[in-house]
């Protein structure tokens, strides 16, 4: 049975990295292959489900493994997306925990739930906010609404400081296109008639996230001191 990335990836969570291996779950021990990370363990018939014709693990029970198997941003990562994607509350892992308290790995469990957010939209958003969060800033509100005198909506963005008026947008791909830019800029003229200053940020910004950070906390600095004290 795939269980771990695997199931993940065909969970449509999209985030294995590149090039992982395909993992299984198999009830006795077996010999290693390469390319295959082989994980002795049984699985329920509750937490099974066929997609595309493959046998994997649910979308809870993948996220309950990933959650003890990884490194505390991965783990929330793969937390975040599966739970977006399959409509759980992250809790449910504690409660999980309590029905199994001797599995492997869940010391850390309650560290990735308490930083989970299933309203993240993409494991590249998550990865910003915890950036953000695990170096002392104040944790963000996630797919902010703006509303107008009126009650309105003006935009929805990734991450924002409401005191603070600042809205923080990641930039896939797809933003780069002539007419979506075109879009992006209309709005944030828009949001800054309001009082609003949007800062957008694209994967080398996630990945220089000390730079990033420091950007963020002065303009928190400047617009909501009060936000960092």
């Amino acid at each position: 049975m795939l269980g771990g990335y695997s199931a993940a990836e065909l969970l449509d969570a999209g985030v294995a990295p590149r090039g992982a291996p395909a993992e299984v779950i198999v009830p006795v021990r077996a010999r290693a292959h390469p390319g295959l990370c082989i994980v002795q363990g049984t699985v329920d018939a509750v937490d099974q489900a066929v997609v595309a014709g493959c046998r994997v693990t649910t979308p809870l029970r993948t996220a309950w493994d990933l959650a003890r198997w990884l490194p505390l941003i991965e783990a929330v990562i793969a937390v975040d997306a599966l739970a977006h994607r399959h409509g759980f509350a992250p809790s449910l892992l504690l409660a999980r925990r309590a029905a199994a308290p001797g599995a492997r790995g869940c010391r850390g469990l309650d560290r990735v739930v308490a930083l989970a957010d299933p309203r993240s939209e993409s494991p590249r958003e998550t990865r910003l906010r915890l950036g953000l969060v695990l170096a002392g800033l104040p944790p963000p509100s996630v797919q902010h609404r703006i509303l107008d005198e009126y009650g309105f909506v003006l935009a929805r963005v990734d991450l924002a400081y409401p005191e603070a008026k600042l809205a923080v947008e990641y930039d896939g791909s797809r933003h780069f296109d002539a007419r979506r830019a075109r879009l992006d800029r209309q709005r944030d003229s828009e949001l800054a008639g309001y009082g609003w200053q949007t800062l957008r940020l694209a994967a080398e910004d996630i990945w220089t996230m000390p730079q990033t950070v420091h950007r963020i906390r002065r303009l928190l600095e400047l617009r909501g001191p009060e936000l960092l004290r």
